[in-house]
C-alpha cells in the first residue's frame, strides 16, 4: 500500500512540475511538498530535479519566442550566484527558516497588491537593483526547496507583462537555475541507479504535464490567468510558512 501511494504522488507530483514548465510557473512548487508526504522534503528535492530539466526543455521550446530579454539578462546571472550561494550555505541554513521567509514574502506581495487594487498602477520597468536581489532570492530559495517562484513573481508582477511573455520569461529563467543546481545536488546526495529508474517511470507524466500547463495557459484569460497567479502565490506562501512553524 505504501508503495502504491508512493507511485500516486510521484506522478502527481511530475505532472505538476511538467504542468508549470509549460505556463503555470506556481504549480511546480506543490510537487516537493506532494512528494514529501512519503519521504523527506530534501529527499524529494533532489528525486524530483531531473524531472524539472528535462521538462524545462519541452517548456523552453514552447515558449522559445515569447519572453522577456530585459528580465532574462537581469535575472539569469543573479539566479545562478544565488543557487552557487545555496549550495555553499546548504549545511548552515534551516530549511524551515527559508520557507518562513519565503511565505512571509509572498504573502506580504499578495495582500499590498490586493489593498492597492482601488487605484490604477502603470506597469513599472524592470529594475537592476532589484531584480539583482529577487534573482539571487530565486536562486537561492530554489536551491533549498524548488522554490524560487514567489521571489520571481514579486519582482515581474509589478511589470504586468503579456501573460506568454511572463510565462516564457519564468520557464526560461528556471530552465538556467535548474541545469545549475544539477552539479551540486549531485555532489551533496549522488544519484544511484535506483533513483535513475524512478526518474525514467515518471518522466511521460512530466512531459504531459507540460503540454498541459501549455495547453491551460493559452485558454485562460489574460485577467483570470494572473488572479490566478496571485492566488496560487497567496496560498502556497501560507503553506510554506504553515510547513515552517509545524516542524
Amino acid at each position: 500500500m505504501e508503495l502504491n501511494q508512493y507511485w500516486v504522488l510521484a506522478s502527481v507530483a511530475a505532472l505538476l512540475i511538467g504542468m508549470s514548465k509549460g505556463g503555470l510557473p506556481l504549480v511546480g512548487m506543490m510537487s516537493v511538498p506532494v512528494l514529501s508526504l512519503v519521504m523527506s522534503p530534501v529527499k524529494a528535492a533532489v528525486l524530483l530535479l531531473p524531472l524539472f530539466v528535462i521538462s524545462d526543455a519541452v517548456g523552453v521550446w514552447l515558449y522559445r519566442k515569447q519572453y522577456s530579454l530585459v528580465n532574462l539578462k537581469i535575472l539569469v546571472p543573479a539566479g545562478v550566484a544565488g543557487v552557487m550561494l545555496g549550495w555553499l550555505t546548504a549545511a548552515l541554513i534551516s530549511e524551515h527558516t527559508i520557507k518562513f521567509l519565503i511565505g512571509l514574502v509572498g504573502v506580504s506581495f499578495c495582500l499590498q497588491t490586493w489593498f492597492k487594487r482601488g487605484q490604477a498602477e502603470k506597469p513599472v520597468a524592470a529594475s537592476v537593483p532589484k531584480g539583482v536581489f529577487w534573482g539571487g532570492v530565486a536562486g537561492f530559495t530554489s536551491f533549498i526547496a524548488h522554490a524560487g517562484g514567489p521571489p520571481f513573481q514579486v519582482f515581474v508582477l509589478p511589470q504586468k507583462l503579456v501573460k506568454a511573455e511572463f510565462a516564457g520569461t519564468a520557464t526560461i529563467l528556471f530552465a538556467i537555475i535548474n541545469l545549475a543546481k544539477v552539479g551540486p545536488y549531485q555532489n551533496l546526495s549522488p544519484y544511484g541507479e535506483a533513483e535513475f529508474w524512478q526518474i525514467a517511470v515518471l518522466v511521460p507524466y512530466a512531459l504531459l504535464g507540460t503540454f498541459l500547463g501549455a495547453y491551460l495557459t493559452r485558454r485562460i484569460a489574460d485577467a483570470w490567468f494572473f488572479k490566478c497567479v496571485q492566488v496560487g502565490l497567496f496560498l502556497l506562501s501560507l503553506k510554506l510558512i504553515w510547513d515552517a512553524v509545524h516542524i
